[in-house]
């Protein structure tokens, strides 16, 4: 059975998620909203259907997040609109099937956008959000990576599994740099997710030979790993930073 009565209590937040057009960005914004936090999606897409109502407030900016003064005019449009800046979910990424692949074989131009999507936007958003938290006094992060972060694999993308894993350097880092401020990153590493960008597992027949390798025996929803974001990004994980949380129906257990 999937939980879904879980809750947390967001008023008086404002947040900013990255990445949030869809997947697991928008269930996490989505998240945020019904608990009360005010929200401001950012994604290069357009604004997607389905944004929740409130009671939390939200707006929407389309933009490339790779742009450094993109990220700038969201966290300063964030902070006029909610009256600051307290939490940060960055859920940015591309998995190019086909085009990344072996570091020996990668078009560079392909390594770089992939570092550029996965990576450097989560460095942008950090370097403008962390001064806002600053400013409130304390702040939480959650940074979504992949359990690729952990793992080789003979069916390669090497350009995604390399960003994932500085990915969970980067927020280990941010961890220890301003927890004396209050200020607070953790990570999270996805397996399986049914996401738009997983949208071969819209065919029934390849989402259960997916499913196969799972000890749960199914995929994982965006829904789940927002559950756990929220959880990170509360009060409730007050004492949580430098950490990284695995969420892949037990796949990395497996010997």
């Amino acid at each position: 059975m999937v939980a879904s009565n879980i809750s947390f209590e967001f008023r008086g937040n404002a947040a900013l998620v990255a990445g949030a057009g869809g997947g697991m960005g928008l269930a996490i914004a989505n998240a945020l909203i019904k608990a009360g936090g005010d929200v401001m999606l950012v994604d290069i897409k357009p604004k997607p259907e389905g944004i929740e109502s409130g009671p939390g407030r939200h707006h929407y900016v389309q933009g490339d997040l790779t742009d450094d003064a993109l990220i700038k005019r969201a966290v300063g449009e964030t902070v006029t609109r909610f009256g600051g800046l307290d939490l940060l979910a960055n859920t940015v990424g591309v998995l190019w099937l086909g085009r990344d692949t072996s570091a020996v074989d990668i078009d560079l131009g392909v390594w770089d956008q992939v570092m550029a999507i996965n990576l450097k936007s989560m460095v942008l958003t950090a370097r403008h959000a962390v001064p806002e938290m600053k400013k409130r006094g304390k702040g939480a992060m959650v940074h979504v990576s992949s359990i690729q972060a952990l793992r080789g694999d003979t069916k390669v993308q090497e350009a995604y599994g390399a960003s994932k894993g500085a990915i969970r350097s980067l927020s280990k880092s941010l961890a220890m740099q301003f927890a004396a401020e209050s200020i607070r990153s953790n990570c999270i590493l996805p397996g399986f997710i049914h996401t738009p960008m997983q949208a071969r597992l819209d065919d029934p027949a390849v989402k259960a030979k997916f499913a196969e390798f799972v000890p749960l025996r199914r995929v994982g929803t965006a829904e789940e790993v927002a559950a756990l974001a929220l959880y990170l990004l509360s009060d409730a994980a007050g004492f949580v930073t430098g950490a990284e949380f695995v969420i892949d129906g037990g796949r990395t257990a497996l010997p």
